[in-house]
C-alpha cells in the first residue's frame, strides 16, 4: 500500500504542471556600451539619470551610534581622497557641459558631502536611500526604482548620489565602487544602465569632447 502511494505522488509530481521559472538576476553592467563620444554626445542632449555612489571613505568608521542624519561625528565619512576626487570630477563635469537638473542625495553625512563638492547643490532624499529593512525586500527600495524609471525632460540630467547597497538591489551586480557612477535611461515602467563611469576617468571625456 505504501508503495502504491508513493508511485501515485510521484506520477502526481511528475505529470502536475511545470514549476514557474525563477528570472535570472539582472546585472549592472550596461550590455552594449556606447562609445565615450557616442556617451558624451548623449549625456550633453540630457534625459539620463546619472546614479553617484558616495566618494571613497573611512571604512573605520561606521553609522551604528549616529543620532540622526545631521551626526556626521558617528557616521562613516569621506576621506581627503574621496574630496580630491569629487572635485577634480566636478571640474570636469562642468567643463564637458553636462547638464544638470536637480540634484537628490541620501540624507547621510558622506552622500551630501558628496553631492555639494560634485554639483555645489543637493536635495536631500530619503527614497533614494531605500526604507527600513523589514520584508518585502522588493518594496524597501520601490521609490528609487520609480526615480531610476520616470523619464527626464531633455535637456538636463537628473543626479541622485547615494549608496551602494540600494543601486545594487535594484539593478544587479556588480556593486558601484565608491565614486563611480552609472547611466541610467528611464524607461517609464523599467530602466536601462547606459554604462558606468568611475570617479577619475571622467578626465578621459575630455579627448572626445567638442572643440
Amino acid at each position: 500500500m505504501k508503495t502504491t502511494r508513493f508511485v501515485l505522488l510521484l506520477a502526481a509530481l511528475l505529470c502536475g504542471p511545470a514549476l514557474p521559472q525563477i528570472p535570472a538576476q539582472r546585472s549592472s553592467l550596461p550590455a552594449d556600451e556606447p562609445s565615450p563620444a557616442r556617451l558624451l554626445a548623449d549625456l550633453s542632449h540630457g534625459g539620463y539619470v546619472l546614479y553617484f555612489r558616495h566618494a571613497a571613505t573611512d571604512f573605520s568608521q561606521n553609522d551604528e551610534k549616529m543620532t540622526s542624519y545631521e551626526d556626521c561625528a558617528g557616521q562613516r565619512n569621506l576621506i581627503d581622497r574621496g574630496r580630491a576626487e569629487a572635485r577634480a570630477a566636478s571640474a570636469t563635469i562642468r567643463e564637458l557641459k553636462i547638464p544638470i537638473q536637480r540634484v537628490l542625495a541620501s540624507p547621510f553625512c558622506r552622500t551630501v558631502e558628496t553631492a555639494q563638492l560634485l554639483f555645489g547643490k543637493v536635495e536631500k532624499m530619503q527614497e533614494v536611500r531605500g526604507g527600513p529593512a523589514t520584508p518585502p525586500e522588493s518594496e524597501r527600495y520601490a521609490p528609487l526604482r520609480k526615480i531610476l524609471a520616470t523619464p527626464v525632460a531633455p535637456g538636463g540630467n537628473l543626479v541622485v548620489v547615494s549608496h551602494g547597497n540600494p543601486f545594487y538591489s535594484v539593478a544587479g551586480p556588480p556593486y558601484l565602487a565608491e565614486g563611480e557612477a552609472a547611466v541610467v535611461a528611464p524607461l517609464d515602467t523599467d530602466f536601462r544602465i547606459v554604462a558606468r563611469v568611475r570617479i577619475d576617468a571622467w578626465e578621459a571625456f575630455k579627448s572626445v569632447a567638442p572643440k
